[in-house]
């Protein structure tokens, strides 16, 4: 290879780089008879490329060569780097980074006037400056603003929209923001200092902070109208008046209450703070020397001075504590001595001053980073904007002090100027002024706002791109006029202005959402980015999304308000009767009370009754209990505890358990009925996986997709042995691909564990066994895939010679690192084009135009130079186009001799299959052009590129006329991998009664490829399309909502037979079954919008979708999730959760019941504001199923039980004060009145609220459909209530009455001769059999026996024996003195204790023994069959959602004659529409199988119609369709029908049938897509693709 610059086009004279003389021969194979004339790239005609370390020319990883490589930058705050902590680094690297980028403006100068430049105008996420997108790139979000007008308005007139909106759109609050210039004097305070006040880049998410924690949770708990009712009464105990024998001891309840309240509050919000610290501290650079006149510097008020001083004391003196007594604190201190101690020796051993890379801690040189600061001074501006206009002033002296410093994030203010490095995250709302790319562009990752990972296009302002350092931004003067902040994620506008050096002229440059980079997106890509401070801390878009975390209370703590004003109701009705009795007694005259008493408190009778009534107050107040309060905090603390600890929820992969954030809503997941899911990084891994082809009309891959194991289980095949046997050969069909593409070449970029296509025919193909042409076809399809696209490569971090694909959609970078494992590897870009390695051969490709990909378009190109056959012969040009196939199709020549119309059928064919399985198809397509045609394209499109009107138009114009008149290549199938578990998971929640909704920003094509895979939709669906829009629906209506209201009130009449009135929305209300009807709703944004503006159109829209299986809401802004989740919610009074994974999912999460954040590899925003994070979708079902269903179960019998107990304890006080004129003399001893509660009855509720299971957690999963009697609210509800309460008093007669019933004739005496007539004795054989009762009550409704519930319902009765004892044995008990000889020494005692305790419970256990054998639950049917053994082959800790679960062999339960019906209760009965069988058959439950329809079996002998029986082993597979070895094969005679059945059998059914028998489609099952009502994308038919491709373009 000659020296010099190894790029240049050194092209083979003799070579011609296309075929033109290729044609089929008569003795070619068959399948290439009819096939077109495909020209294919002769890729020895192009330059090989050699790598030479030594030549500094050579292509390598710098900014020399690549203005889109780097070098790796270390993050932020992670435990090996100590970027966040480390001190400042006030000098930069000047002349090292000063060579490099002189020498990089040289080159790209010496480019541009001698070079071509690859043409790539970045116009896929722009935007206009209102925000609308006239194009935009995929999965950017950008059709946000395309569905509404104003997002703020967007919902007028719904009661359940965004309060908040007004509160977040604060847009009309203009501010103007002055760089390096005089702020104008009205902008000014009479001190000189700016009027306006922004708010701080630091941000607090905490609700408390040091000093104000006390007195703010303290508010916040009193707030609680129970916590101040007790300390009313706690007050009023302090009067000697009311009688209350000791105070301070009765205050303790309350004391303990707000205590561990407060605990937990500091432990939730202490995590907040940790968080918002690491935030707030992360490190940034801020330009310094030039001052910013926006803000005061000096503008520190008084009260912040003297919280950073606290601060400040309080780290010093953590530090200290942890340096003094931790080990690791010792460690650190010792170290910090040694490097202070071997720097001061360095110094006295050189005699110099010591370096600033002296201390070995914080040893972190700039250099080894590729971080080379851009500090220098450049002259002249890039050429290529020498004629527009530039914010940099040249009359202006370069300032000296002018650099970019470290600086901690908190310290960022509006108007500062801020570079952001590769890989850093952004600190704020920044307007992007430079960037390291020459044409201003960078590359944005946006996961922390909408959980995508695919990479997004942010562009510079034009007259700023010229700034490229410190000092020139130092010369630089402007003003920013911008909008004020709002939450809207999509749009921006604001103006730039300054004043031309050259003219003198006011210049102004308008700014757009393409020219902002919003905090917490992150910096890819590119090297540097340079851009002022527009929105600071929670200005900034992503806060103002965030809001504040409302505070939630669950359903039954609700409920419970009433419960407690029923008990309040009683409680004054008793109050009542003890006044009015009391002050009428008061009255009388001739009573004992004128002889023993020396007159009345109060003076009068009325005066008495009034005192009476608040005595009794405090007498009667644990009829509403505090320890009720703690006890429910006690319990859903120990709950959110275990949830944390399950190690079935931990995620190995990221080390992340599931964590709840909201410790008080644990059972309200138990009663979960919609489930609002987003799409992208919550049911998906945002993962893409090529796993299918069709090239030349052949089909290769092999895969078995999650929507084909659907498709097959509802034919009644077992897919996991099904699943198993075929991963299995895939397998071995990738360990011998593996070796013959080795065999190959040696390419340098092969890794075969990133390896996800298999077929080892292509691989025979790629080598010539199937002839010639066929080899040419593959080489030149993977080829094509290698140099159409917009992919980057840079060094992996560990390995520099292997190269990480880095794109801008994962579809991209599957596309081109299937291209890589083939041996067409892509590695590296030049200014001019690409660097292809073909079989381990380097080439150089240079590409002219490309035409990137983005929503409208729905396709991508790119123009390849092809030169001629010598050096002075013509060269030609190259298209090669992919997109959506039907996209493709339209756009294909329709001249045969290009595209044969068989080569067409068969590729519709096998697309139509890959998409059947759940694959995103995608169709690739070329066409050659001549030089001179494509020159005079160019120029056209070079005009349309400069066009200040209109730009995104007409290059969409230009860009359609070249598109067309394509050849086809073949297609493509992508599986956009779904998460672990998840159509599993899907499954089980839809068994259990729980219906999903997906409401998903992404397109409608990608939202129904991933229903299919998640077997949400399946074939058998018929999907009802709402769109306002297209040729198709024009006949319902004039406008968009006519169109709308048409369409619902047309699905409602015809497929439900309703007409959407309230009646209908009143009696769905009482419905919580799952829809019957096999339909499922699809509706895009622009619908949704008009579906939720009225309130008639929105009870239509409701009805429709709570009628239909599954529904699928597509192009959703996040407002409009929150709508529809609200909408649910407060509709029908359901129990909502909302589950995602980004910043866009954060409004849908704050307004469901429960909302849980994925904090899987994607952004953590929803993590933030959720209840629950959990690490992947498949762990909802078990922290739903499994957590929330035993969470509402135990809640739901606890707190009845409570107030059972206490009800007993209160009215026989009550019933004492008939004898005593209800003076408020105490029955029981004052200890026992407190014990009660805290010692006596307390542990065995409270440990039932804990422990409590029905059944294990393997069965919960197993049977989920026990958890409808959550969905149905059985378990708590007033009726049960009151029955408790009824129960109570019932057990208070008995508990009151059989004592008294000793003393009624007689007074008992004991054996000694002393009496037992004293109250307090009558009180201890009442509370005795009060405590027993109350105890062995909780046993007996508790599920879980086993000797840890025993021993505490043991350890209470005892210790009730055990305190009586003690405490009467002291003197200090007073008149109590030796009670407990007295009492326990007589018979009676013992006696009365068992007849008490029997009768007590004798009729709810006789009760509930009558219930369990002739009317059993659903639970205890199955306890039954736990406890007979049923489920034993299930090991312990068994998730159906686990991928690696152990196989279990599915034995028969019970025979097949038996039945066993399952009744709920009454009349709501959500088993009462399918019998419940256990079989043999092929299902992992115990409940409801869900294999085939009957109508499915057909034969005698129970084989399915539809099945082969007598030849199951008879399957041949030419290639890879998909087939599955040893698995059943369809019958032709019966399954192989045309569509078209009735009518002329057309071209592409003839194609279908030969293809069936030639078996070049799988026949393993139909190919019929699920019905749809309008016109869909997503949803392929070849029919469709075929009248596509012979309409009119």
């Amino acid at each position: 290879m000659p020296s010099g610059n190894p790029f240049e086009d050194q092209i083979d004279n003799n070579n011609n780089p296309f075929e033109t003389n290729m044609e089929n021969s008569n003795g070619s194979e068959s399948h290439n008879d009819t096939n077109p004339k495909v020209q294919f790239l002769n890729t020895d005609e192009f330059k090989d490329v050699a790598f030479d370390n030594d030549n500094e020319n050579s292509l390598s990883y710098d900014d020399q060569n690549d203005a889109h490589s780097f070098e790796a930058t270390p993050h932020l705050n992670k435990k090996d780097n100590k970027g966040a902590f480390e001190p400042f680094e006030d000098e930069l690297e000047t002349h090292t980074s000063l060579k490099n980028d002189l020498e990089d403006e040289a080159e790209d100068n010496e480019l541009n006037h001698n070079g071509n430049r690859m043409k790539r105008l970045r116009w896929g996420t722009h935007r206009n400056k209102k925000g609308r997108p006239n194009v935009g790139r995929a999965k950017t979000l950008k059709w946000a603003k395309k569905n509404f007008q104003n997002p703020f308005e967007e919902f007028i007139g719904m009661e359940d929209s965004l309060d908040d909106a007004a509160e977040k759109n604060r847009a009309d609050e203009h501010r103007t923001v002055y760089f390096n210039m005089d702020m104008p004097a009205d902008t000014l305070d009479e001190d000189g200092h700016p009027i306006v006040d922004y708010v701080r880049n630091k941000i607090r998410t905490t609700k408390y902070t040091p000093i104000t924690f006390f007195p703010k949770n303290i508010l916040f708990q009193f707030q609680n109208f129970a916590n101040v009712y007790f300390l009313v009464l706690i007050i009023l105990g302090a009067f000697q008046i009311f009688g209350v024998t000791n105070p301070g001891f009765a205050s303790v309840p309350l004391i303990v209450i707000v205590c561990i309240t407060a605990f937990k509050d500091a432990i939730e919000d202490s995590r907040r703070t940790v968080l918002d610290l690491e935030v707030n501290n992360t490190r940034t650079y801020i330009l310094s020397g030039v001052p910013n006149n926006n803000v005061s510097v000096d503008n520190i008020s008084l009260w912040r001075k003297f919280k950073k001083a606290n601060s400040r004391l309080l780290f010093k003196f953590i530090d200290y504590c942890k340096e003094s007594f931790t080990e690791e604190g010792k460690k650190k201190k010792a170290q910090r001595q040694r490097n202070k101690l071997h720097v001061q020796r360095t110094r006295e051993a050189s005699g110099n001053p010591r370096n600033s890379l002296d201390s070995m801690e914080s040893y972190r040189g700039s250099a080894e980073y590729g971080r080379p600061s851009l500090d220098y001074d450049v002259d002249e501006p890039y050429d290529m904007y020498a004629n527009n206009g530039t914010v940099i002033d040249k009359s202006l002296p370069p300032r000296e002090d002018c650099k970019f410093s470290k600086d901690y994030w908190k310290n960022v203010n509006v108007g500062d100027i801020v570079r952001i490095h590769n890989d850093d995250e952004i600190p704020a709302d920044i307007i992007l002024l430079s960037t390291s790319d020459h044409d201003g562009g960078c590359y944005v990752e946006t996961k922390n706002l909408d959980g995508e990972t695919n990479l997004k296009v942010r562009n510079a302002l034009k007259c700023s791109i010229p700034v490229r350092s410190s000092r020139d931004i130092g010369r630089s003067k402007f003003w920013i006029e911008s909008e004020g902040p709002h939450a809207n994620l999509y749009t921006y506008q604001g103006n730039l202005k300054y004043v031309d050096p050259a003219t003198g002229d006011m210049s102004n440059e308008p700014i757009n959402i393409n020219n902002l980079l919003l905090r917490g997106c992150t910096l890819r890509n590119t090297k540097w980015a340079m851009g002022i401070v527009i929105f600071t801390g929670n200005d900034t878009k992503i806060m103002l999304n965030a809001g504040v975390t409302p505070t939630k209370k669950s359903r039954i703590a609700r409920e419970l308000n009433f419960s407690v004003v029923i008990n309040f109701l009683l409680l004054f009705v008793l109050c009542f009767v003890s006044g009015i009795i009391n002050g009428v007694y008061y009255n009388k005259s001739g009573t004992s009370r004128n002889y023993f008493e020396y007159g009345t408190i109060g003076g009068s009778p009325a005066t008495n009754g009034f005192v009476s009534f608040w005595v009794a107050v405090i007498l009667y107040q644990s009829l509403v209990p505090i320890s009720l309060y703690i006890s429910v905090e006690i319990i859903k603390t120990a709950q959110a505890a275990f949830i944390y600890g399950d190690v079935l929820l931990y995620n190995a992969k990221l080390d992340y358990p599931c964590t709840p954030k909201s410790w008080n809503i644990s059972d309200d997941l138990g009663q979960v009925e919609y489930i609002f899911s987003d799409k992208t990084g919550t049911l998906t891994q945002n993962v893409m996986e090529f796993k299918k082809c069709t090239i030349n009309g052949v089909s290769y891959g092999r895969a078995y997709t999650e929507a084909l194991a659907g498709l097959r289980k509802r034919q009644g095949i077992n897919v996991e042995e099904e699943g198993r046997r075929e991963k299995a050969e895939i397998a071995k069909d990738k360990d011998t691909m593996i070796a013959d593409l080795k065999s190959i070449s040696n390419n340098s970029q092969f890794y075969p564990d990133e390896m996800t296509f298999v077929s080892k025919e292509f691989v025979k193909d790629l080598k010539g066994e199937n002839g010639d042409y066929q080899k040419k076809c593959d080489e030149h399809f993977m080829l094509a895939l290698s140099l159409c696209h917009s992919v980057l490569v840079e060094p992996h971090k560990n390995d520099p010679d292997r190269l990480d694909l880095k794109a801008q959609s994962p579809d991209e970078a599957a596309l081109v690192g299937t291209a890589r494992d083939l041996g067409f590897s892509f590695v590296g870009k030049t200014k001019t084009g690409l660097i292809v390695e073909i079989q381990g051969v380097q080439k150089e490709f240079q590409v002219l135009n490309i035409l990137e990909f983005n929503s409208s378009r729905k396709r991508m190109s790119c123009i390849i130079k092809i030169p001629g056959p010598t050096p002075e012969s013509e060269p030609s040009a190259l298209l090669i186009c992919k997109g959506a196939d039907s996209i493709i199709y339209s756009r294909l020549s329709k001249d045969n001799n290009q595209n044969d119309e068989t080569l067409l059928e068969k590729t519709a064919l096998h697309l139509e299959q890959y998409a059947t399985e759940g694959l995103r198809t995608l169709c690739i397509a070329q066409r050659e052009i001549s030089w001179s045609e494509y020159e005079k394209w160019s120029k056209q499109y070079d005009v349309a590129a400069s066009s200040l009107n209109n730009r995104e138009e007409e290059l969409e114009r230009i860009s359609d006329q070249i598109e067309r008149d394509l050849v086809l290549l073949g297609g493509t199938a992508i599986e956009d991998r779904l998460q672990d578990g998840v159509p599993d998971s899907i499954a089980l929640l839809a068994d259990a009664g729980i219906k999903l909704w997906v409401l998903t920003g992404d397109k409608v094509e990608t939202a129904i490829n991933i229903g299919f895979s998640c077997n949400l939709l399946n074939n058998d669906m018929e999907l009802l399309v709402i769109k306002s829009q297209g040729e198709d629906v024009s006949k319902y209506g004039e406008d968009p909502f006519e169109i709308v209201n048409s369409l619902l009130s047309k699905y409602l009449r015809e497929h439900f037979n309703m007409s959407g009135n309230e009646l209908e929305l009143a009696e769905a209300k009482l419905q919580h079954d799952v829809p019957h009807g096999n339909f499922g709703v699809v509706i895009d944004g622009d619908a949704l919008k008009l579906a939720l503006s009225g309130e008639d159109i929105r009870r239509k829209f409701l009805l429709l979708c709570k009628n239909c299986k599954a529904v699928l809401c597509c192009r959703v802004s996040p407002s409009q999730k929150a709508a529809v989740t609200k909408l649910v919610k407060n509709t029908l009074d359901v129990m909502t959760l909302a589950i995602g994974d980004g910043s866009n999912d954060v409004a849908m999460i704050q307004s469901a019941d429960v909302g849980v954040g994925i904090a899987g590899e994607e952004g953590r925003q929803a993590v933030m504001c959720s209840d629950y994070a959990i690490g992947q979708f498949r762990y909802l079902t078990r922290l739903v199923l499994v957590h929330g269903r035993w969470s509402y179960k135990r809640l739901a019998e606890m707190i009845p039980s409570f107030f059972y107990k206490n009800v007993i304890f209160t009215l026989a006080l009550f019933f004492y004060g008939i004898y005593n004129n209800f003076d408020g003399s105490y029955l029981f001893e004052y200890t026992y009145l407190s014990f009660y509660n805290l010692a006596f009855t307390s542990l065995p509720v409270i440990f039932m609220g804990i422990l409590d299971q029905d059944v294990n957690d393997t069965i919960s999963l197993l049977v989920p459909e026990l958890y409808k009697v959550g969905i149905l609210r059985l378990e708590w509800n007033q009726r049960k209530f009151i029955w408790y309460m009824v129960d109570g008093l019932y057990q208070s007669i008995i508990c009151f009455f059989f004592p008294y019933l000793i003393y009624h004739k007689t007074m008992y005496v004991s054996n000694n001769g002393l009496g037992l007539e004293h109250r307090y004795y009558v009180g201890t054989m009442v509370a005795t059999i009060a405590v027993i009762a109350c105890n062995l009550y909780i046993l007996i409704h508790q599920y879980r026996w086993d000797w840890f519930t025993g021993f505490f319902i043991g350890l209470s009765i005892i210790v009730l024996y055990g305190w009586t004892g003690i405490w009467t044995s002291s003197l200090i008990s007073n008149e109590y003195f030796k009670a407990a000889s007295r009492i326990y020494g007589v018979p009676v005692f013992w006696g009365i204790t068992f007849i008490g305790v029997m009768f007590c419970l004798l009729p709810r256990f006789t009760y509930d023994v009558f219930l369990k054998l002739f009317y059993p639950s659903d639970v205890d049917i199955i306890r039954e069959m736990w406890a007979r053994g049923d489920f034993n082959q299930y090991p312990q800790g068994y998730d159906p959602t686990d991928p690696n679960r152990p196989n279990i062999t599915k034995n028969s339960l019970v025979s097949n004659e038996k039945k066993i019906q399952l009744n709920v209760a009454d009349d709501e009965d959500p088993f009462s529409d399918s019998a419940m069988y256990f079989g043999g058959n092929n299902s992992n439950r115990s409940l409801a199988t869900e294999e085939i329809p009957m109508s499915f079996i057909d034969r005698p002998d129970g084989t399915p119609m539809l099945i082969r029986k007598d030849q199951p082993n008879n399957w041949t597979s030419p290639k890879e369709n998909q087939d599955l070895l040893f698995s059943p094969n369809i019958n032709s005679d019966e399954e192989r029908v045309p569509r078209r059945s009735m009518g002329a059998r057309t071209s592409l059914d003839q194609t279908r049938e030969q293809m069936l028998t030639s078996n070049q489609l799988d026949t393993r099952f139909s190919v019929d897509r699920a019905r749809v009502s309008l016109e869909l994308p997503g949803v392929t038919h070849a029919e469709d693709l075929m009248k596509r491709q012979s309409r009119e373009t």
